[in-house]
């Protein structure tokens, strides 16, 4: 599924950006730990809108 039929499924905003993290996430991790890695990591805001997607150690899990 592509990322533009993915924003369609999900009824993401014209405009949103669908963001993944490369590398992997600590899933234990809370929503202030993941929105602090968007912030000094990828240099955003997490609050803007945008999906900001992050990939657990067995690839099994995403946030």
């Amino acid at each position: 599924m592509s990322l533009l039929m993915l924003s369609s499924a999900v009824g993401l905003p014209p405009g949103s950006r669908v963001w993944l993290a490369a590398g992997v996430t600590d899933m234990r991790a809370g929503f202030n730990s993941l929105a602090a890695k968007v912030q000094t990591v990828l240099e955003r805001d997490p609050f803007c809108g945008h999906v900001f997607v992050f990939r657990g150690k067995r690839g099994s899990l995403v946030t």
